[in-house]
């Protein structure tokens, strides 16, 4: 497959909103619909300045989104380090084991050192698909165990 990775922007929202959508034809354990609330979310958020430091990657193939990338930068003064945070990479089902998932990787990673970022950290998934995924991927190693702490 013929990739073409691209920066997602507002005008893109369509094409990500197609994936959404095929994405739960192809499987249906995604947790959250596709309604007015998260398309109008989205849509702020390429408005909300809170956002600059975001990055998000769409991969097209044959004219469609097939996969995407998020991250968002991570400034600390723990240690006066910057990092990034993977916060989801996606492929839809019938386009994985094509290397796309690979490719928006190596695109991140590539802007990411552009940006002086020496570390992605990632809460992997919990399916075995995603598990060997993250497995496989160069120059990394799983270190700790991911919490999710809701703030109500």
């Amino acid at each position: 497959m013929e990739l073409e990775i691209q920066t997602y922007t507002k005008d893109r929202i369509p094409d990500v909103l197609d994936f959404e959508g095929r994405l739960r034809r192809e499987e249906s354990f995604w947790g959250w619909e596709i309604d007015q609330a998260y398309i109008s979310a989205v849509e702020r958020s390429f408005e909300d300045g809170s956002f600059d430091d975001s990055i998000s990657l769409l991969a097209y193939g044959d004219g469609a989104v097939v996969g995407r990338i998020d991250a968002s930068l991570i400034a600390s003064h723990f240690d006066g380090s910057k990092k990034a945070y993977l916060d989801w990479i996606c492929v839809i089902k019938s386009s994985r084991h094509q290397g796309v998932a690979q490719r928006l990787l190596e695109s991140l990673r590539q802007i990411l050192k552009d940006r002086h970022i020496d570390t992605l950290i990632a809460l992997t998934a919990a399916n075995e698909e995603a598990q060997r995924f993250y497995k496989s991927v160069p120059d990394s190693v799983m270190r700790d165990v991911g919490i999710w702490i809701d703030i109500k």
